[in-house]
C-alpha cells in the first residue's frame, strides 16, 4: 500500500543570510521527510521570511507568489556594486546621496543580469557567472511605500528603509535609484498577511496560510462533490480564488465560473 501523502501545512522560517532558498527547502525536505517547495524565494544575501510548502500545500504555490512584500533594507551610502548587493564587485565613491528618497507607485524596472529569470531558456545569473552582458527585460511593478526609517549620512553613512512592494519588485534595484548606493542588508518582514514575527518551527495550517482569500463553508454534499472533483452552486461569490472548507479545515481552492464553483486544487482525497 503507497504510503499515505503528508497533510498540508506551511512554515514561516527565518532565513539566514548566506543560503539559498533552494538551500533551506532542501533542508526541511530532508528534515521532516515531506515533499516541500517555497512561497517566493529570497536572495542569498537576504535575510527574512520564507514561506515554505509541506506535503500538499506545494499545490497552493500559485495563490501565496503574487502577495505583496514587505522589506527592511539597508542601503551602503557612498559606494557602488555592479550587482546592486554585497555579493558584487564594491566601489567606495564617497559621493552620498543628497535625496534619501525611494520611488514609489508604479514604476518599470530592467531586470538584474543576476537575477533567475530566463531569456531564450536560459537563467541570466548563468550568463553574468560566465562574465556575458546581456540586454535584460524589463518589467513594470508597484511600490506602495518606501519609508526612510533611519539615516547616517555621515562616518559609515548608511539608510534603512521599509519598503512594501509587489511581486517581482528588485529592493536592491530599487536602492540603485539613490545614485551612489547599494543594498547592504535585505530582510523580509511580511508576505501579505504572513509575518516574520510569527515565524516558528511548528507549520499552520494550509487553511490560515490563505486566509487572504474569501472562504466558502462546504456542507457534507458540498464537501463530497468538491473533493471528487465535481462542481458546486455558487451563492453570489465573486470570481477570485476562494477557500473551500469543512469544519475548518482547507478541502480546496476553487473559482466560481458559470454560476458553478469548479475546485482549482484539491488538498484533502475524497473520502472512501
Amino acid at each position: 500500500m503507497a504510503p499515505e501523502p503528508a497533510p498540508a501545512a506551511v512554515l514561516l522560517c527565518d532565513k539566514p543570510a548566506g543560503l539559498t532558498s533552494h538551500d533551506v527547502v532542501a533542508t526541511v525536505r530532508r528534515e521532516r521527510g515531506v515533499k516541500a517547495g517555497h512561497g517566493g524565494t529570497l536572495d542569498p544575501f537576504a535575510t527574512g521570511l520564507l514561506v515554505i510548502l509541506l506535503g500538499r500545500a506545494t499545490r497552493l504555490q500559485r495563490y501565496l507568489l503574487p502577495l505583496p512584500k514587505t522589506y527592511v533594507a539597508t542601503a551602503r551610502l557612498g559606494w557602488t556594486s555592479t550587482t546592486g548587493d554585497p555579493d558584487g564587485e564594491l566601489t567606495e565613491t564617497g559621493r552620498v546621496p543628497e535625496a534619501l528618497e525611494l520611488p514609489t507607485g508604479r514604476i518599470t524596472q530592467r531586470v538584474p543580469l543576476t537575477s533567475a529569470v530566463r531569456v531564450d531558456g536560459e537563467r541570466l545569473y548563468k550568463r553574468a557567472h560566465r562574465g556575458e552582458t546581456a540586454k535584460t527585460p524589463e518589467r513594470e511593478v508597484e511600490v506602495y511605500r518606501a519609508d526612510l526609517v533611519e539615516a547616517d549620512e555621515t562616518g559609515e553613512g548608511r539608510a534603512v528603509f521599509e519598503i512594501e512592494c509587489s511581486s517581482g519588485t528588485y529592493v536592491r534595484t530599487l536602492v540603485q535609484t539613490l545614485g551612489d548606493a547599494y543594498c547592504e542588508a535585505l530582510r523580509r518582514t511580511a508576505v501579505g498577511p504572513l509575518r516574520l514575527a510569527d515565524a516558528s518551527d511548528e507549520p499552520i495550517s494550509a487553511n490560515a496560510a490563505l486566509a487572504h482569500l474569501p472562504e466558502r463553508e462546504l456542507d457534507a454534499a458540498e464537501a463530497d462533490a468538491i473533493t471528487n472533483g465535481r462542481t458546486i452552486e455558487a451563492v453570489g461569490e465573486g470570481e477570485d480564488p476562494l477557500r473551500l472548507t469543512r469544519e475548518g479545515r482547507l478541502l480546496a481552492v476553487g473559482r466560481v465560473a458559470d454560476a458553478a464553483i469548479r475546485p482549482e486544487v484539491v488538498l484533502e482525497p475524497a473520502a472512501t
